[in-house]
């Protein structure tokens, strides 16, 4: 007797099917989850670096088993793709603890980590029980540049034995960085290196505000063209864009506020146990020591979803929109108003629109601006 013959497709193939089934029938295949906002590492940019021994953050933290409870409760929802971040979050001493309950549950776990904490026996445990992908920031390609963003001496050193550990032993590495003018310089020479090492590179030019309210981040942001500059000067993100460009701008009109995939197909949920559409969106969170998963994912987000503006609101008329990182969240962290524009990212999407599609260029050329052009600000005052 035959057995059945069963294709194989392509991870990409197979992510594309679920997720137009995921979105039809709003299940919450993707969620994210800050362990700690605790870490080693003070880095100049980041909103959840916490020291190690902050007492107040321990004991707010969720415990072992209040994680193992949300772990049931989201892969009972129908979470396959789950987020692992912090913080650092293999700061917590039940690190491993979580993150096999995690694997046992059946997640494809990404990891995100510093990097710097990785010993051969953590190697070691996550070879018998590897990660969908791991993640590594590197903030620099000399120690200068790297411990400029971190604080820790001696972290550079570290981190590049956490990656030499991962990659000894095959695991699913990835390398990234946040581009800010502490790191702009070594841009480049961090790509080349993880060329040599064999492994995937991204990096983020735009840099978000801290989520503590705090305004440093405009000492530490590229300007808008200096992002423009980083996306010509690379040919896969030059080509990218020039992609984007073609196919999606376009008229376009809504007063909806959400627009992405935020609770409508991911979740984020924070070391204390708030839950939220995602990671930027904190402004309206829900509290998982109060509710159950179900009722804040049924019975709350989609209220959320249905936010929209009350105001003039030219975000919802811009045929840029789809080349603009701005969202609710972002709106919300750089001006306490959901329905603001975010200026710095207005800029940027008007520098792309005329550096990548012909069509925006030609139009802006004649004088014939169309009606989103119009509300262009002026020149941020951002140090670059």
């Amino acid at each position: 007797m035959e057995c059945p013959h069963i294709p194989i497709i392509k991870y990409a193939q197979f992510s594309e099917r679920l997720s137009k089934q995921v979105l039809a029938k709003r299940i919450p295949i993707s969620g994210s989850f800050e362990f700690t906002f605790r870490c080693n590492l003070r880095c100049a940019h980041c909103y959840c670096n916490l020291p190690l021994n902050d007492q107040d953050a321990i004991e707010k933290e969720l415990t072992t088993e209040e994680v193992f409870d949300i772990f049931d409760q989201i892969a009972e929802a129908g979470c396959l793709w789950l987020l692992l971040t912090g913080g650092e979050p293999l700061v917590r001493k039940d690190f491993l603890e979580i993150y096999t309950y995690a694997k046992k549950k059946g997640f494809l776990i990404s990891l995100y980590t510093n990097g710097t904490l990785i010993t051969p026996e953590m190697a070691d445990y996550l070879i018998q029980w590897p990660p969908y992908e791991m993640e590594i920031t590197l903030y620099g390609a000399t120690e200068e540049t790297y411990e400029r963003i971190t604080g820790i001496p001696g972290s550079f050193k570290r981190c590049q034995i956490g990656i030499d550990l991962l990659l000894g032993r095959k695991l699913p590495l990835k390398l990234k960085t946040m581009v800010m003018n502490l790191n702009c310089d070594d841009l480049w020479k961090i790509k080349e290196y993880a060329e040599r090492l064999g492994v995937e590179f991204r990096f983020d030019s735009e840099l978000n505000p801290r989520l503590d309210g705090s305004n440093n981040f405009n000492n530490l942001r590229l300007s808008p063209e200096e992002v423009l500059k980083l996306d010509l000067d690379d040919e896969k993100r030059t080509k990218t864009w020039r992609d984007i460009c073609a196919r999606l701008i376009r008229p376009f009109q809504s007063d909806k506020l959400y627009l992405c995939g935020a609770g409508v197909s991911s979740f984020h949920i924070d070391p204390y146990g708030q839950m939220s559409v995602c990671m930027l969106s904190r402004f309206q969170s829900y509290d998982l020591h109060l509710y159950s998963f179900k009722e804040v994912w049924d019975g709350y987000i989609p209220e959320h979803l249905t936010l929209k503006a009350q105001g003039d609101y030219p975000c919802g008329q811009c045929e840029l929109i789809s080349l603009c990182g701005r969202c609710p969240g972002w709106a919300w962290l750089e001006n306490g108003d959901l329905e603001a524009p975010v200026e710095y990212l207005c800029q940027i999407a008007h520098l792309r629109a005329a550096a990548f599609n012909t069509k925006h260029k030609e139009v802006k050329e004649n004088g014939d601006e169309r009606k989103d052009a119009k509300t262009v600000p002026e020149a941020a005052n951002t140090s670059g």
